[in-house]
């Protein structure tokens, strides 16, 4: 819904078609979440599989990477000023890429969802839902790189272009899956992280900085691509990237910071497909009244969506708040460890404070 329907890359008179597009980006999102919850893994590994996933879809699956005719556009000339013969693609068509996927298709999914649960880091598939959802995703897969095959006039990419993909693929995965692992802290305890005595930003200034970041880079797509060289283009979105990059990191080591600043994260992202979703409505070409009415639409949905799970955020964070004791003993005071080491009552649990404090 997010990926397609919200973006409006997708017409409201084809909702029909959902259904097909559950095995690929319901599952692959379902798949990268579990992949990262059952070993101990938290977001650097998810953002990164989400990357894999991007390369994926729009590599192997409908070839788009390599087509540059790809749904009767023309790639080809729109992304010809990166275009690097070694990689068989263009540099800023893997920025588009990776950018929508990684971050709307699957991380912002995963993390509005995992809002509604008390636990987010507990997975939620056992061996056998595993291996059913992994079929799914493979059957649809191989369903859809079929279909686009034969919607894309048989078009087939070459050997090298294959091969420079898979080897893209693989070495994303293998990052995502050497990113640091913490041992799963046990129930009714914290496992210590490694964060700073500087209070995080309120998860409002988290959003709104995700909204912002987020509506650059589609700005910059809009605006910049007309009228300054494309290479230039590519380095904006890598500024935009590293700040990203810098802020999470700086931000997420802060005393304080949780569930309700990833989820005001996801909700500032998701805001953004919504007004990017009016815009790319009538870049597609669609009739104004079917864009508009699906805007309007998928458009309700998404804000109703990101109240309910900062809503549910927040009830989650109040009952953790009602849970951790918030006084302690004199006799525990005076033995154990130095007074300027005790927590103030009135200062913020870490219990949602996530491995690598991110």
């Amino acid at each position: 819904m997010v990926g397609e329907f919200l973006l409006g890359n997708a017409p409201i008179t084809a909702i029909a078609g959902l259904p097909f597009l559950i095995p690929l980006y319901g599952c692959g999102a379902l798949l990268i979440r579990e992949v990262a919850r059952h070993t101990g893994r938290g977001w650097p590994t998810m953002l990164l599989l989400g990357a894999a996933y991007g390369l994926f879809e729009e590599g192997p699956v409908d070839q788009m990477l390599w087509n540059p005719h790809y749904g009767g556009f023309d790639f080809g000339l729109t992304y010809a000023g990166t275009h690097v013969p070694l990689l068989g693609t263009s540099v800023a068509l893997l920025q588009d890429v990776v950018s929508m996927h990684m971050i709307w298709s699957i991380c912002v999914p995963i993390a509005l969802v995992e809002s509604f649960r008390r636990e987010p880091r507990r997975p939620w598939l056992g061996r056998p839902g595993l291996i059913v959802t992994t079929l799914v995703f493979v059957t649809g897969s191989v369903l859809l790189a079929a279909s686009q095959y034969a919607a894309n006039g048989h078009f087939m990419a070459s050997w090298w272009q294959w091969t420079v993909g898979a080897i893209m693929i693989i070495a994303v995965v293998a990052a995502a899956l050497l990113t640091g692992r913490n041992p799963r802290p046990t129930t009714g305890t914290v496992a210590p992280q490694p964060v700073t005595h500087t209070a995080a930003p309120r998860p409002r200034l988290a959003g709104c900085a995700a909204f912002a970041l987020t509506s650059a880079y589609w700005v910059g797509q809009s605006v910049l691509r007309d009228h300054v060289p494309d290479w230039s283009v590519a380095a904006f979105w890598l500024v935009l990237a590293i700040l990203a990059v810098v802020l999470g990191i700086r931000w997420s080591r802060r005393s304080g910071w949780g569930s309700e600043h990833r989820v005001a994260m996801a909700v500032g992202a998701l805001l953004t497909y919504v007004w990017v979703g009016v815009v790319h409505a009538m870049d597609m070409g669609m009739p104004p009244i079917i864009g508009l009415t699906g805007n309007t639409i998928f458009g309700a949905g998404a804000l109703i969506l990101a109240a309910a799970a900062v809503r549910a955020v927040r009830r989650s964070y109040r009952h953790r708040t009602a849970a951790t004791p918030t006084t302690t003993t004199p006799s525990a005071t005076s033995t154990s460890a130095p007074t300027s080491a005790a927590r103030p009552a009135t200062s913020p649990p870490t219990l949602d404070v996530e491995e690598d404090g991110h």
